[in-house]
């Protein structure tokens, strides 16, 4: 590519940002309609099932994982399956979300440096996050430590509290091997590779069953066998994933020799981590918070039932955006991290399709299904009938939780993850909780009014996501991302790279044969694409004009104006 194609590039790219300026100063509203290239969308829908896909699969794997351990504790009695189920609530909301939010910190650090190239930026990160997730294990023991005190003073039953301190003070290893398997799994997933993670998560469930024959069955342990077999089946992951990466050699580009470096530049990986773990954590915790609630309703002992099939019939749903999610967050991050930031909305775009396509299937599933999903669990009519009424608003729910699960995604992989707590705050606590009060309890609807009141709170995530989502700037989120991996961009003397801001239009208008060869060449493609912006980030990526990455925009609101102004 010639400098005279450069300097065309240049010149479109600072008139686009000149009349989007000048409109924004003239207090016009300028809306943004982005156009993706059908074959290019197909490409990004590919690229994103090559991590979605494998991913959903051992999220499936760890679901059913968890409802094998369930029925295990189902088959000690009603007082095992009682104290089980408070202790797997406790851990959720004291522990699990914790460790998996603040993994999910260290996703676009490795996404972007993976893109970027900054191999040693990965194995540094990987480090540094398994450190904080050690350390950050450890006063989470101690209160596991002390959890029947805990229990006991918020007034729960004697018995159940303590069947409950066995199974989690057995559970406390845990801890620390999700301490070294999470940030194993982000490790390998932002560098696109999850097959692996699907196989080894197929052997360890498959081994999860004869372990808890072993140890509940054979060998009598009771509850504490059902906890001990679920921490084993994690160390057999762990350690499967572990020799993946051993004999694999995909860790020799990035491996760092632990050194001093691990607790320096600390300040990155916690100013994503504690915010990703917030968002995390809020989520979590409104549904433990829903069963709460179900408990001073009119009959707590059937809408307590009822609640646990349906957050069970969501978490399995939820299997899908949640891998739609990590997908896009990685594809995010490693465009963003390679200077492209047109495929980088184009995923955004797609994925968000994606999304509402899921949220209308798991619509129509449990709309459909609202009279026989709930006989897989019980036949209590008075259960049977409450999960039928509150099935197809828990439908509607997932048709504002894809879309917003994924739009989570897009935000961690541009490392907005602060974005992203503030709206689950808001939605779920600001909007949600007073409308499933009112709804629940105010207007007596009871058990369906909870529900609605989780309706209100996705509902209103989805558009404040969907909100903040168009209005990105992703040439802002290139620089964001260059920062964060702190790389420099290539630069060479034949062709010299795209500004970013249109204060270097001036030097665009210094000579006039390149000006004639403008109106002489572009002048029929500029009028034909209204307003286009070429963003050329880096020389590598655009040795051609074929391969050029194009930002077009079209200025909705005042296309005569505009128009006008450009031609």
């Amino acid at each position: 590519m010639g400098p005279e194609t450069d300097f065309v590039h240049k010149l479109v790219n600072s008139q686009t940002r000149q009349v989007v300026k000048r409109e924004r100063e003239r207090g016009v509203s300028v809306s943004v309609m982005v156009f993706v290239d059908s074959k290019k969308a197909l490409e990004e829908i590919k690229a994103i099932g090559k991590i979605s896909g494998p991913t959903a699969l051992s999220g499936l794997l760890m679901y059913s994982r968890a409802m094998i351990s369930m029925l295990f504790l189902g088959y000690l009695g009603e007082l095992e399956l009682a104290g089980g189920s408070l202790s797997i609530g406790f851990a959720n909301i004291t522990g699990y979300s914790v460790i998996s939010g603040l993994a999910m910190g260290m996703e676009p650090i490795c996404g972007q440096a993976y893109g970027a190239k900054q191999w040693k930026l990965l194995g540094l990160t990987l480090q540094r996050t398994v450190l904080l997730l050690l350390s950050t294990s450890i006063p989470i023991s101690f209160m596991w430590i002390n959890m029947n005190r805990i229990l006991l003073w918020c007034g729960q039953d004697k018995e159940i509290s303590s069947v409950a301190h066995t199974f989690i003070v057995f559970s406390i290893p845990d801890l620390f091997f999700l301490s070294l398997l999470h940030p194993l799994r982000v490790y390998l997933r932002t560098q696109g590779i999850t097959l692996p993670l699907t196989y080894c998560s197929a052997i360890s469930v498959l081994l999860h069953v004869p372990l808890n024959f072993l140890l509940v069955v054979h060998f009598k342990m009771g509850i504490a066998g059902v906890a001990i077999a679920m921490v084993w089946t994690n160390l057999n992951l762990f350690l499967l994933l572990s020799s993946f990466v051993y004999f694999s050699g995909v860790f020799k580009d990035s491996w760092v020799s632990p050194s001093m470096d691990c607790l320096r530049g600390w300040s990155s990986l916690l100013s994503l981590a504690v915010p990703t773990c917030v968002s995390v954590c809020l989520e979590w915790w409104w549904y433990e918070f829903m069963i709460m609630l179900c408990g001073l309703l009119v009959n707590p002992k059937a809408t307590i039932a009822s609640m646990g099939i349906l957050i069970q019939t969501t978490s399995l749903v939820y299997v899908f955006p949640s891998s739609l999610s990590l997908g896009v967050s990685t594809r995010i991050g490693n465009e963003l991290g390679a200077n492209r930031p047109a495929k980088a909305r184009t995923c955004m775009i797609v994925s968000l399709i994606c999304a509402v396509a899921l949220g209308l299937m798991a619509m129509l599933f449990t709309t459909l299904m609202r009279n026989q999903w709930g006989r897989f669990f019980t036949s209590d009519e008075e259960i049977l009938e409450l999960t039928a009424i509150a099935l197809p608003i828990a439908g509607l729910c997932e048709l504002g939780n894809c879309p917003q699960t994924t739009g989570c995604g897009v935000l961690r992989g541009s490392a907005r993850p602060t974005i992203g707590a503030n709206i689950n705050l808001g939605s779920f606590y600001l909007v949600g909780m007073p409308v499933a009060i009112l709804m629940g309890f105010v207007a007596k609807m009871g058990f369906s009014g909870l529900w609605l009141g989780l309706l209100a709170a996705q509902a209103s995530c989805a558009l404040l996501m969907l909100h903040v989502l168009l209005k990105t700037d992703w040439i802002v989120q290139v620089e964001r991302a260059r920062e964060l991996t702190q790389t420099k961009t290539c630069t060479t003397t034949t062709t010299p790279i795209l500004p970013l801001s249109s204060s270097s239009s001036s030097s665009s208008s210094s000579s006039k044969p390149e000006e004639s060869l403008i109106n002489k060449d572009t002048s029929t493609n500029y009028k034909k694409d209204n307003l286009e912006e070429i963003l050329c980030i880096n020389d590598e990526l655009v040795r051609s004009a074929s391969s050029l990455e194009t930002d077009p925009l079209l200025i909705s609101t005042t296309a005569a104006a505009t128009n006008s102004t450009v031609h």
